[in-house]
């Protein structure tokens, strides 16, 4: 695509990254047969091809304007065009520039400002928002529907944690609303790990891994948490922790970015570079390791969700599936499992009508199969699909540490 940046876009300190992305798109329209937005909407800028064209005119110098925020907001970020895009265009790091230079030329109104910085106050905090959510589990029967479809119909107690006491040993990053929403997700993945002969090592110091600022348009916050998780974990991977794992796919995939997010940053580049490349999804743990000592036996019927985090951003499609399958688990087939799920961070508060068609349409592929649960890897997903009352809906592990002999 021939571009014509503007001088204030060369300035950006993307602003040749912006460029470079904006050629290697060839405008074939690959990307919206798979875009969720576009299937729904039916309109060309709610599709990448269309909003590729909005940032282009954006950082040519031309208008910005309400409707052009409205339509990049509109995106999922599923990256479902990433893994259709023939040419490779690296479409969520261009939104991520295009977003920012929109914010910054458009006021928003009000209400979204005051959501925005409200979700950005509470949701990196998990003490705070786990407070918060046993409050709401109390008060329940008065909020209204949409509230009570953001609480765990059921969250089974962290149960305890095993001692540190392999030689291997990996971190885990434990997330900001999981400790609140699933409390056991991350307990169990400490005592499936156990049961392999690795163990986790706690890091308090380590937080919010910072894409929930970084996608509400306060990169440089999102950026300072992620330079302050790599000071917390530095001194366990220089001891020799084998890995970062994320029991959160939302979590890992932004970790995995933090080396090209920081490369121009001389304090920080290499670390960065380093924990990215150590940065694990959970499966990528287990499906090396000799899954016959868990002992696991299981009848249950399951669908597998795949989060978009985990098949297009971290490319793991299928990775889950298959070590369910290993683990004699079985799993109904999913239509359209490409497509995603309508949680997308924050988008479910964000763009609430979106993304309940979105939730509404993959759980009818989801439980087309007739499951007796759901599976998935990625908190954001399992809250919006277990919200809507219909099949429950738990993280995967879980699912194996039950199973376990």
């Amino acid at each position: 695509m021939q571009t014509n940046l503007s001088e204030q876009a060369k300035q950006l300190p993307r602003g040749e990254e912006a460029e470079r992305i904006l050629r290697s798109c060839v405008h074939c329209g690959f990307c919206n047969a798979t875009c969720p937005t576009y299937q729904l909407l039916g309109d060309e800028l709610d599709g990448p091809r269309g909003r590729i064209y909005l940032i282009k005119q954006v950082l040519e110098g031309n208008e910005v304007t309400a409707k052009t925020q409205l339509h990049l907001d509109r995106c999922l970020t599923c990256r479902n065009c990433e893994t259709t895009c023939p040419s490779g265009v690296q479409y969520h790091n261009l939104l991520d520039i295009g977003r920012a230079v929109v914010d910054a030329a458009v006021p928003r109104p009000l209400e979204q400002r005051m959501l925005r910085e409200g979700l950005r106050a509470v949701v990196p905090r998990p003490a705070l928002f786990k407070g918060l959510t046993q409050l709401g589990q109390v008060f329940r029967p008065l909020l209204p529907a949409s509230l009570k479809a953001k609480l765990p119909r059921t969250a089974q107690p962290a149960k305890a944690r095993p001692a540190v006491q392999h030689a291997r040993r990996v971190l885990m990053l434990e997330g900001c609303v999981q400790p609140g929403l699933s409390p056991n997700t991350n307990a169990a993945t400490a005592r499936v790990l156990d049961r392999l002969g690795i163990s986790v090592t706690p890091i308090r110091e380590a937080g919010c891994c910072g894409a929930v600022d970084y996608h509400l348009n306060a990169q440089e916050q999102g950026l300072e948490r992620a330079r302050r998780n790599i000071d917390a974990w530095w001194p366990a991977l220089e001891a020799g922790a084998e890995a970062i794992v994320q029991t959160a796919s939302g979590c890992g995939a932004f970790v995995k970015e933090y080396g090209h997010l920081l490369k121009d940053d001389p304090a920080y580049a290499a670390k960065a570079a380093q924990v990215s490349a150590r940065a694990k999804d959970l499966v990528e743990v287990l499906r090396g390791e000799p899954l016959e000592a868990l002992g696991v036996a299981s009848d249950l019927r399951l669908a597998f969700h795949c989060p978009c985090t985990l098949q297009h951003a971290q490319k793991l499609g299928g990775a889950v599936e298959d070590v369910l399958t290993r683990l004699g688990f079985s799993l109904t087939a999913v239509p359209d499992s490409h497509l995603c799920c309508g949680s997308a961070g924050t988008y479910s508060l964000t763009q609430p009508v979106l993304s309940r068609q979105l939730r509404d349409n993959k759980l009818t592929a989801l439980e087309s199969g007739k499951p007796q649960v759901i599976a998935t890897a990625n908190i954001g997903c399992q809250t919006h699909l277990d919200g809507a009352g219909r099949t429950p809906v738990r993280h995967w592990i879980e699912l194996v540490e039950d199973a376990m002999a």
